[in-house]
């Protein structure tokens, strides 16, 4: 298996993990479940969120010589990826009524759809 094959699997299998666990802590803050005070709720979201961004950005600079003259779709992830993080963080952590915190769930949820929409195909 040649090494962009193992980069881009390691990558994939990180943003199901992200996108698993932050459904579950979506679904957890809905049914204000004691589970989101968790230690490690609270700490592999970021572990594992961390790793999707360093191999994310280690395939575009290994495998696309400089990402952000030539790869427009990339741009268009990390706008993507930038957007779902602040609505992430409305949803699970700012909003200050559940209703806020839905909506921003929903709307993380889309973005999620559009940045892996944007992978696949290649297009902004």
């Amino acid at each position: 298996m040649s090494a962009y094959m193992v980069a881009k699997s390691l990558h994939i299998t990180l943003v199901t993990a992200t996108f698993l666990s932050f459904t579950a802590r979506g679904v957890w803050m809905l049914y204000d479940s004691p589970l989101l005070r968790r230690r490690w709720v609270r700490m592999l979201p970021h572990a594992i969120d961390a790793l999707v961004l360093a191999s994310g950005l280690y395939l575009a600079a290994v495998f696309y010589e400089f990402p952000l003259t030539y790869h427009p779709w990339i741009i268009a992830k990390l706008i993507g990826l930038l957007a779902y993080v602040v609505l992430g963080t409305v949803a699970l952590k700012r909003g200050r009524t559940k209703r806020v915190r839905g909506a921003a769930f929903v709307g993380s949820l889309v973005l999620f759809g559009y940045i892996v929409f944007v992978a696949i195909t290649k297009m902004a």
